[in-house]
Formats: structure tokens, C-alpha cells, sequence
């Protein structure tokens, strides 16, 4: 730990001292205390766009024109400009260096959607190793559609879904993948899932996972789809399985018809019209296969053969049609009549391997010991090894056990009586492990991995500010990240919206906030909800 806040003093000391063994990038990370984003712009001339995000490695920021039409892709930029005398930090900056140009460089501008479609704002996923961008489009959805071709009831319909694959060195397009009558959901990347090369798409509407590979070529290669199907040979046993009972069928009908003929029914207007071809009335094989892991669990919980068909009657058979309605979903929806679970599935074997409640304490545990393991962050990224989460940080998993302790200390004073008999307290924090689990599985790349989220370098409020991609309720005071060796240090401060507040305090404000994941540079949005123009505020180290 170095001793002093002077970064000279810091450089000659990294000079003459050598950290210990796989501790050198969190020993560099801690020169981040002293260069902060010290200085903001307010208000700042800028483009009419909706800003998306940095990529991972800080080459690209990723923004859409406010029509939804086209794609605009800068490159960061430090400010320079050149100032005549002696104390240059008392200077203002001159009027051109307060421009959104100063700080980033277009580099192109091209149409994704065409004139029915609108790109989706809030998607986009980032292949570092070869600096691809996937984007979405769409049209709009249809709410009342039918269900149609073995789609669920319920589930709306979007006309078109296309994907782009672009490479963001110049914009162009390598590859599309189009999905019709189909819906995906977009919001925040909920629908799809990037590991490496390998591309998961959830179909929402056809129950269906549809896995593709990117290969470095740009191409997007169709590798399987697990849903009706789940191996690849399954289509093709059960073909020659109907082909075979089709022909059986029809051997047994020709040969009634031949003992039974008579002159009357000899005409061959009245041959077979009666007959009816039997409809195929199968479950999908990701369903029957979820619904065989339950069944057998709850077999292999019980020796005695008269308890082991109890359980099944009040376990299996009673839910049996919860089961069969469940849907994949990319982020668990909790409501009270309907509770959500948690399918682990190995689609090498085309097996369950586990199946949980979403108030389970098994999986609490294992999240809550083992977090990265969910987040599964792509082998060749290094930014995205470094986000805080509590099984790597100290001090968020201190901040998790507090959470933890105050909803089991509330759950035990809020205990009720059923049927006047013994009171049923909720020990453990059912409650608390919902709202904890409720975010499984993670959304990709839904995380900044800016240093100051580190929660081992810096303290903030995470409710008004963190490295989760989301819109924040907006507030007039600013946001103060502190020094975690200093605690009574604040280190630097972010403030969106204009510089002396909002003058209506009874509108509705949302925030967001761009962090290079690099640089101390951060863009500040923050937007009313009555489509006035967003304040746009560049927070940087001067």
C-alpha cells in the first residue's frame, strides 16, 4: 500500500519497490485516488443524439441519432488547448474547449434501420478481440397477435428483428441475422447473451435458444437451436418416427377398408373422409427434459416406496401444469401468484443439471460466495476482470451481510400467527434472498469496469450512482465518491444537470452516466420526462 497521496511520490516508489506476485495491476489501479475527474463542463454544446456507451477497451462510444435511424461512432479525445501565463489552473477554458469536439472525434456515421424499423437504443454488445459491434433493429410490436406455429399465448409479435454485425474500425456491415413474427427482448440486452464468439438469442415467443457463433471473418454462423429440439439428430429420430407410424397407420386403415367393402361404400367420393390424421401433441424437448430432472429429483429424495409417491402426488403431479406453462425468460419477473425459477442446463449433454426456487438458500449461497462465476466475463477482456462485486471485495460483501442482517432482523419481528397456532417467522430473509436473487442470470455486459466503481479505492452511494447500465432518479446535490483510506476525503464529485440546479423541483429527473473505462472522463445525461432537451455534462481530470 503506498504511504503517500503525491503520485510523484507514488512513481519513485513503484520505482524502488516491487509489489508482490499478481498484484501489479491492482497496485497500478491505486494510482486512480489521485487522478480522479476533478473539473465538469456544464451543459455542454453538443450533437442532438442518444448516447449508448464506451466499449470496454475505451476505443469507441457508441451513439444513435434521435430519430433511431442512424449510428454515430466516436473516438475519445483528450481536450488540449494552450494558455499564456503563469497560474494556468485559475484560468477558465476558452470557449472552444467547452465544445463536445474537443473531447471526441467522429468517425463515421452510418443507417442501420431502414424506413419502417428503429434501432434499439438500449442494445448493444462488443467483441473486443476483433472490435465488433452488434446492433439491433426492429419494427414495431403487435401486442394482440395471434399465437401461431407453436408461439406462446400471450407474447407479443414483432414483424422484423434484425441484428448488424459491424466493424467499428469503419463501420461496416459483415453480417445480419433476421428473425420474423418473433419477439426478443432488446431492453438492456435482456434477450441475448455474448460469451467469446458464441452468440445466445432467447426466443421468447418459440420458447426457443438460438445459439450462433461470430466468426473472425464477421460472419454470424447458425451452430444449434435448443428448444423443440435439443440435440441435433432429434428432429430427424422423430421424423422417421412419424413417417414410420404415418405408414403403420395407413397399412391398418387399408386393410379394414378391404375387409369391410361393400358396393355401397365402394364409391370413392365416401372413401376415408372420415378419417382423422392424429395430431402430434408432444411437449418441446427442453420442457419434457426440465420436467424429467424434476421428477427424478424428487424420486431420489425418498427410499420408502409409499413416502416417494406422496411426495410426487403433493410435489410433482399437483404442479404439474405450473411446470408445463413455465417460459424461458432471459431475467426472472416475480409476482405473487406466479413464482420464478432458475434452470441450470448443460446444452453439451442436453441435460438439467439444477433447478431452483427464486427464494432458494442453496443458490444464495453459492451466489453470494461465488458471484463472478455468474457474471462469466469473456477470456479476452482484461477490464472486465476487475469489477467489484461482494466474493472478490471486502467491502461490498460487508455491504451485502448488513443488507442481510437488517431484512432477517425484520423478518423475525414480523411474525405471524396461521390458524392460531405457532407463529411462522421468516428467519433466514426469504424476502431478502428474492430481491437478491432477482437479478440472476446477468444481463451481458450490463457493467462498467471504470476504477472508480472499485469499491477498494473509492465509496458512493449506490443508489444514486453505479456500475450497473441503468437510468438513475436524478438529484440536484452531487454524487461524492470518497476515498476508502481516507474516509473523510471525498475524492471527486460528479453533478448532472445544470450547474445551479434544477428551477423546477417538482419535475421528474433521470441520470446517466457514461464512464470511460479507462480515462478519468465521464459524460453526465440528464433528462426530464417531458422530451426536453437532455443536459449533457463532461466531468474530466484538468
Amino acid at each position: 500500500m503506498y504511504r503517500s497521496n503525491n503520485i510523484a511520490a507514488r512513481i519513485f516508489e513503484r520505482q524502488i519497490h516491487r509489489p508482490p506476485p499478481g498484484t501489479s495491476f491492482h497496485r497500478a489501479r491505486q494510482f486512480y485516488e489521485n487522478l480522479v475527474p476533478s473539473y465538469t463542463i456544464y451543459d455542454v454544446e453538443c450533437p442532438d443524439y442518444s448516447f449508448r456507451k464506451f466499449t470496454e477497451d475505451g476505443q469507441y462510444l457508441i451513439t444513435f441519432s434521435r430519430n433511431h435511424q442512424e449510428l454515430i461512432v466516436y473516438r475519445p479525445a483528450w481536450m488540449s488547448y494552450s494558455c499564456s501565463g503563469e497560474d494556468c489552473d485559475a484560468h477558465d477554458l476558452p470557449l472552444k474547449a467547452k465544445k463536445f469536439e474537443s473531447f471526441f472525434n467522429q468517425l463515421y456515421s452510418v443507417p442501420l434501420a431502414s424506413s419502417n424499423e428503429l434501432i434499439c437504443k438500449d442494445f448493444f454488445l462488443y467483441m473486443e478481440s476483433n472490435q465488433f459491434g452488434l446492433f439491433a433493429t426492429s419494427t414495431a410490436q403487435v401486442h394482440d397477435a395471434p399465437a401461431t406455429g407453436g408461439a406462446i399465448q400471450g407474447v407479443p409479435s414483432i414483424e422484423k428483428i434484425t441484428f448488424h454485425l459491424l466493424r467499428l474500425e469503419d463501420g461496416f456491415t459483415l453480417d445480419k441475422k433476421v428473425f420474423h413474427n418473433d419477439f426478443i427482448n432488446l431492453a438492456h440486452s435482456m434477450g441475448v447473451y455474448l460469451y467469446d464468439d458464441l452468440l445466445a438469442i432467447v426466443s421468447l415467443r418459440y420458447q426457443t435458444i438460438h445459439i450462433l457463433q461470430i466468426r473472425d471473418t464477421g460472419n454470424l454462423v447458425d451452430v444449434r437451436a435448443i428448444g423443440e429440439f435439443c440435440r441435433e439428430d432429434d428432429e430427424l429420430f422423430l421424423n422417421s418416427s412419424a413417417q414410420a407410424s404415418s405408414a403403420y397407420s395407413c397399412t391398418a386403415i387399408s386393410e379394414n377398408s378391404k375387409q369391410n367393402e361393400t358396393p355401397a361404400n365402394n364409391n370413392e367420393d365416401n372413401s376415408n373422409n372420415n378419417v382423422v390424421v392424429p395430431h402430434n401433441s408432444f411437449l418441446s424437448g427442453i420442457k419434457q427434459r426440465l420436467l424429467s430432472f424434476i421428477f427424478q429429483g424428487i424420486w431420489n429424495e425418498e427410499a420408502d416406496e409409499t413416502l416417494r409417491v406422496h411426495r410426487l402426488k403433493k410435489m410433482f403431479y399437483f404442479h404439474f401444469h405450473d411446470y408445463v406453462d413455465l417460459i424461458i425468460w432471459k431475467v426472472s419477473r416475480n409476482a405473487d401468484h406466479h413464482p420464478a425459477f432458475f434452470a441450470v442446463y448443460n446444452m453439451e449433454l442436453a441435460e438439467f443439471v439444477a433447478f431452483y426456487q427464486n427464494s432458494a438458500e442453496e443458490l444464495y449461497f453459492l451466489f453470494e460466495q461465488f458471484a463472478d462465476h455468474f457474471h462469466t466475463p469473456t477470456n479476452n477482456s482484461l477490464h472486465m476482470n476487475f469489477i467489484s462485486s461482494h466474493s472478490n471485495n471486502v467491502h461490498a460483501f460487508e455491504q451485502l451481510t448488513c443488507m442481510k442482517n437488517k431484512s432477517s432482523s425484520f423478518s423475525q419481528a414480523s411474525c405471524f400467527y396461521v390458524n392460531s397456532q405457532l407463529p411462522h417467522c421468516d428467519l433466514f430473509g426469504g424476502v431478502f434472498v428474492k430481491k437478491t436473487l432477482v437479478s440472476l442470470p446477468f444481463t451481458c455486459q450490463s457493467q462498467s469496469p471504470s476504477p472508480y466503481f472499485d469499491q477498494s479505492l473509492f465509496r458512493f452511494d449506490e443508489k444514486l450512482i453505479s456500475a450497473t447500465d441503468r437510468h438513475r432518479q436524478s438529484t440536484d446535490h452531487p454524487i461524492k465518491f470518497i476515498s476508502r483510506r481516507q474516509p473523510k476525503i471525498p475524492k471527486f464529485k460528479i453533478k448532472p444537470g445544470p450547474e445551479a440546479g434544477s428551477l423546477d423541483a417538482r419535475t421528474k429527473k433521470i441520470s446517466s452516466f457514461l464512464f470511460h473505462p479507462i480515462l478519468p472522463l465521464v459524460i453526465s445525461i440528464q433528462q426530464t420526462m417531458f422530451f426536453q432537451s437532455p443536459v449533457v455534462n463532461i466531468h474530466f481530470r484538468r
